[in-house]
């Protein structure tokens, strides 16, 4: 199988996660302009403008490395109208960070489930205990919280 140069790919997730959250984060600017009839943002929102106002451009980057956060932090970075450059310094760096991230790990999970899907049965079970644990984890995480 014939693979693109690294760059290429890397280049691609990254201009993929720039557009993304910089899409999130001009929604979030349109709401605060007022070009967008909205309801009150809910309390994770509300949480992430306190969070990304106070932290400014490193919780954005660092929003980059979350799963489920990013798009939270890249709204509230729009709904307290960080300024544009003030929002790239955070954006640039953490976008590049996604794109390695996806670029490398996130490409060799995702070809060890092509392997395991052409009939390697040893990829496969691994991948889904891999699967399993992580939702396990999630779950368990997810349900101390709501106790306490």
């Amino acid at each position: 199988m014939q693979s693109w140069p690294w760059f290429w790919a890397w280049l691609g997730f990254f201009v993929v996660a720039v557009l993304r959250a910089g899409g999130t984060y001009l929604i979030g600017r349109g709401v605060t302009a007022g070009l967008v009839q909205w309801r009150r943002p809910n309390e994770r929102v509300l949480a992430m403008m306190d969070r990304v106002g106070r932290w400014g451009p490193p919780a954005v980057t660092v929003s980059f490395l979350t799963v489920g956060v990013q798009t939270a932090v890249n709204l509230a970075a729009g709904l307290i109208a960080m300024p544009w450059p003030r929002y790239l310094m955070g954006l640039i760096p953490g976008a590049a960070l996604w794109a390695s991230i996806w670029s490398t790990i996130g490409m060799a999970a995702f070809m060890a489930a092509l392997a395991g899907l052409r009939g390697e049965p040893l990829v496969l079970v691994a991948l889904a205990a891999g699967i399993l644990i992580v939702a396990t984890l999630m779950w368990r995480s997810r349900r101390r919280a709501h106790s306490s």
